[in-house]
C-alpha cells in the first residue's frame, strides 16, 4: 500500500487503521487499571513482608536482656553483659565489644546455645 499523499487520504488512512473502531474510553480504563493492579500487587509482595520484618526486629532489639546470646550482623557471637541506650556490650570470648542495638539480628535468649545448662 502506498503512503497517503494528500491530507484526505491520511484522514482516510489513519480511520481505516485496525483497532480504530474501539471505543477510546475502555482502552483508556484498562491502561489506567493495570499499572494500579502492578503497584498494588508490588506492595503485598515486597513492601508489606518487610514491614512485618522490620517490626519483628524492632520487637526483638527492644526486648533484649543482660545474660541474653546474641549474634550481631558483622558475625560476632557473644553474651550482652551490659546495655545503655542505643548500645549494647558483648562479651564474646575473652574480649568485650560494645555495638549498636540495631545491628543485633539474632537473640539466642538467656542461657539457650550450645553449652548452656538446662533450666527448670
Amino acid at each position: 500500500m502506498n503512503p497517503p499523499s494528500t491530507e484526505k487520504d491520511i484522514h482516510a488512512h489513519r480511520d481505516a487503521a485496525p483497532g480504530a473502531g474501539t471505543p477510546g474510553g475502555a482502552n483508556s480504563i484498562a491502561t489506567f487499571i493495570f499499572p494500579l493492579a502492578i503497584l498494588a500487587i508490588f506492595y503485598f509482595i515486597l513492601i508489606v513482608p518487610q514491614r512485618r520484618q522490620l517490626k519483628a526486629h524492632q520487637q526483638m532489639v527492644s526486648e533484649l536482656e543482660k545474660g541474653d546470646k546474641v549474634v550481631t550482623a558483622g558475625g560476632l557471637i557473644g553474651e550482652i553483659t551490659g546495655i545503655k541506650d542505643d548500645a549494647v556490650q558483648i562479651k564474646t570470648g575473652t574480649s568485650t565489644v560494645v555495638v549498636e542495638r540495631s545491628r543485633i539480628v539474632k537473640r539466642n535468649g538467656a542461657g539457650v546455645g550450645p553449652g548452656a545448662a538446662a533450666k527448670d
